[in-house]
């Protein structure tokens, strides 16, 4: 008979605040037994890919062939929908069974698992496009409008003037930007040249 696989899960939350407990109680409510040595916990920011994820990488060096890795959704499994399809081939790979609850419990590297993965590669895929081609016909468009685009230019001498003026009157760097139409950082620049000391 062969021996029971071992059972992992990768919880993450992305502040100190959070808690782990509700995908903890989901996982088990799927009918999933995890020891609770064998639960991973994280707590990162989503948007960070799973190669800068320490406790997954320490996950990683735990699982073998054979071993059951469960999350709750597919952004446990990376930044987006290639860090995921990496980390899902990656795993597959090593012999680990990859099972996602919010997926309807499939194993994602199984056949089927594979399909719903290139499914949702090719919807990441066309959000991608969709997202350039807007930001494009947007840029054509403020061109057509006349607007500069990229960062501001900086400001003439007698701007320069004006800043350190209002400045000594105690107008705030913020105020500042906005009355100028610049960065609160070129402000701080003209500011730190004209009084290197930090004296204003």
């Amino acid at each position: 008979m062969s021996p029971m696989p071992r059972t992992f899960a990768y919880v993450r939350v992305s502040t100190v605040g959070q808690t782990t407990e509700n995908q903890i109680q989901e996982i088990e409510a799927a009918g999933f037994r995890v020891e609770p040595r064998r639960v991973v916990t994280e707590t990162i920011s989503g948007s960070t890919s799973i190669a800068q994820r320490r406790g997954f990488a320490r996950l990683m060096d735990r699982l073998e062939a054979g071993d059951v890795l469960i999350v709750t959704k597919l952004d446990r499994l990376g930044r987006d929908a290639m860090d995921v399809s990496t980390t899902v081939k990656m795993l597959g790979a090593m012999g680990v069974k990859v099972y996602c609850l919010a997926l309807g419990g499939a194993d994602l590297t199984s056949s089927s698992g594979t399909m719903t993965m290139q499914v949702l590669n090719a919807v990441a895929q066309f959000e991608r496009d969709l997202l350039i081609e807007r930001t494009q016909s947007g840029l054509r468009r403020a061109k057509s409008e006349g607007k500069t685009l990229g960062r501001p230019s900086t400001l003439s001498e007698g701007e320069k003037q004006g800043v350190l003026k209002d400045l000594a009157e105690g107008m705030s760097v913020s105020a500042l930007a906005r009355k100028f139409s610049t960065s609160r950082q070129t402000i701080m620049r003209v500011r730190s040249e004209s009084f290197p000391s930090g004296s204003l």
